[in-house]
This record gives C-alpha cells, sequence and structure tokens, in this order.
C-alpha cells in the first residue's frame, strides 16, 4: 500500500500568507488535493496552496487524513518565508550582467542551440544572476551555484530532467566566463530517472479523437500519434512540410537539429484537406486566431481536456501519443531500428 507524505509551508507572498503542500507526484492525491475548497494552483511556485488560517490549515489537515494513503506532514512552527529572492524588484540586471547576458547569448548562439534549448538556458541563467544580484559575476562560486540550485529546485519543484537541464546551462555560463570561481568540473547533474513512458491502447487514442470536436485540435492529436511527432516539431509544421504525393512530412531542425522524414498516413489526408479549407493557414500548417504558430500549452490543455471527457485517468501528455504510436508499432511487428530512425 502505497504512503504518500504530505508537507505544509506557510509562505508570505506581497503580504499575504499562504499554506503551500509538498508531496512526491502520485494522480490520485493530486486529483483529491485540488478538490479541497479553496485550493489554488500556484503556477509560479509550482505546488497548491491556499491561504493562511490557523482554522484552514486544521481543516485541511482533517480532510487529507480521511484517505489512509497520505500522511501529514504536521509541523508546529512554520515558518514564513520569504518568496521575493527572484522578484520584479531585481528583475532587471546590472548593466555589467546585463551586458555579461549579451555575450552569453553570443556564445549559446555559436554553438548552434536550437532556439527553445537557447531560450531554456538563458532563462536558468539569468535567474541565477539574479539570484546573486548583488554578487560581482568573478566572485560566482560552486558554493553559490548550490545555494541558487537548492533554492530553485526546492521553491518550483522541478523534475529531475529539468534539474539536469538547470546544471548544464550552468556548466555552459562556467565554461564561458572563466573569470569566475566556478569549475563546472565539480557541478554534478542529477541522475536520469529511468521510469517506463505512459502509453496509451489504440481503443483510448481513437476515444479521444472521438471526443475531440474542434477540428483543429483533432488533427493535432491525429498528427502527433499517427506521425510520432514531437509537440514542438508538429507546430513548426509548415504548409510546404506536407508531401501528399510521397505521403511524407518532412520535420526541419527536430531534436539534436536533425532533419527527417515521417509517414503521412493515408487515413489522414482527408481530414488535413478539410482542416485546410475551413481554416486557411498561411505559413504554419496549425495557427493562432490571430496568424503565427500555434502554442504548446493550448496543444497540453486542450488534450487534458479530450482526456477528461475520455474518462482516460493516466497522465497525458503530447508525448504520450509519440510514445503510444511507437509501442503499437512494435506490438505489430515494426522493427526497433525503423522505429528509432
Amino acid at each position: 500500500m502505497k504512503n504518500i507524505h504530505v508537507s505544509f509551508e506557510r509562505r508570505n507572498i506581497r503580504g499575504v500568507d499562504f499554506l503551500f503542500l509538498s508531496f512526491p507526484y502520485d494522480f490520485q492525491v493530486k486529483e483529491y488535493v485540488k478538490r479541497f475548497p479553496g485550493m489554488k494552483w500556484s503556477q509560479s511556485n509550482r505546488s497548491f496552496c491556499v491561504p493562511f488560517s490557523h482554522n484552514l490549515q486544521n481543516q485541511l489537515e482533517a480532510y487529507l487524513m480521511r484517505k489512509d494513503y497520505i500522511k501529514v506532514v504536521f509541523n508546529n512552527t512554520l515558518k514564513t518565508i520569504d518568496n521575493a529572492k527572484i522578484s520584479k524588484n531585481n528583475k532587471i540586471l546590472p548593466r555589467d550582467k546585463e551586458e555579461l547576458m549579451r555575450n552569453f547569448e553570443n556564445y549559446l548562439l555559436g554553438k548552434r542551440y536550437s532556439t527553445s534549448t537557447l531560450k531554456v538556458y538563458l532563462m536558468f541563467v539569468r535567474n541565477f544572476l539574479r539570484f546573486h544580484n548583488n554578487v560581482n559575476p568573478e566572485l560566482l562560486s560552486a558554493e553559490s551555484v548550490r545555494l541558487f540550485v537548492e533554492w530553485v529546485v526546492r521553491q518550483k519543484c522541478y523534475s529531475i530532467s529539468t534539474h539536469r537541464q538547470l546544471v548544464s546551462a550552468l556548466r555552459h555560463f562556467a565554461f564561458f566566463y572563466p573569470n569566475c570561481a566556478i569549475d563546472p568540473d565539480v557541478l554534478e547533474r542529477p541522475q536520469k530517472q529511468r521510469k517506463l513512458p505512459v502509453v496509451l491502447s489504440m481503443e483510448e487514442v481513437k476515444h479521444i479523437l472521438q471526443v475531440t470536436k474542434n477540428l483543429k485540435h483533432k488533427v493535432a492529436f491525429a498528427l502527433l500519434y499517427s506521425s510520432g511527432l514531437r509537440v514542438g516539431e508538429l507546430l513548426n509544421l509548415e504548409l510546404r512540410s506536407f508531401d501528399f504525393d510521397r505521403r511524407m512530412i518532412y520535420v526541419q531542425s527536430g531534436k539534436g537539429g536533425k532533419d527527417r522524414y515521417v509517414q503521412l498516413a493515408e487515413s489522414l489526408i482527408p481530414m488535413l484537406k478539410t482542416y485546410y479549407h475551413s481554416y486557411g493557414p498561411r505559413q504554419y500548417f496549425l495557427e493562432g486566431q490571430k496568424g503565427g504558430r500555434y502554442t504548446a500549452s493550448s496543444i497540453r490543455a486542450v488534450l487534458r481536456q479530450s482526456c477528461k471527457l475520455a474518462s482516460i485517468t493516466k497522465p497525458v501528455t503530447p508525448h504520450t501519443l509519440r510514445h503510444s504510436y511507437a509501442t503499437h508499432l512494435m506490438e505489430s511487428g515494426t522493427g526497433i531500428r525503423y522505429i528509432q530512425e
């Protein structure tokens, strides 16, 4: 029988006290927690919270303890934590650090990283410099990195993969700026998790498509599954990416900057043409209401809603459709080498 420990932490956000909950991810616990009256999800803190009061804390503890598998970690001396280490007040870096960031961006551009990797690395390093806003960059050390990583991982509840990206970004910064006291060789990334991916059955995939009434969203899910696309690859598809004669889709600058062709399912072509004539996209195959590239957050939000309508309780993301596609190919006898390519 599983035991999930839920701990409370009191934080002061802009003069208002909140009670934040912390627990290892568990879908059943998450669904139960969010049903508590007044419970909200804090995107910036990556955790559930409610306005703090001693009465509400007692009610919440009693609510959680109704479930045998939830163990409440009670703390009589809850600390009020200043959540403004990286606040609006120090969002703008001093001139010397802004210049440093511009040079670091040029360094990454020279490495020819993808746009998404560039954006993430710059965000991590900027937050690191903001965290130590009053410290001379040349005095930054491995200890400075440790303090920042410990704080931001706890504060934002980063996953192991995000934690690994964070350390990689700081290692690149250390290589780029040897004047600082950070030794990149001592910065260790946490080991990768070896979790088995969530896989949907063919019936579950069909059900998701059936309950998705919006044609644009149905086309997006169908492409993610039938062509094994990553969500970023899907959103980067342009009208010229489709070769209907050859039944192929040209994926440009995929993961690792690689180009490749993927199959375009014959059964999907009528739906794609109906979508094109209905929506009339101009450049990207999937575009927002005002034009331009559609957003990954919209795809994820709609997929969550479709899974809810389909009564699928598994944690499903756009990448789940890609994993499901690969699994179904293997189950049908397709060679692993072909799937990998």
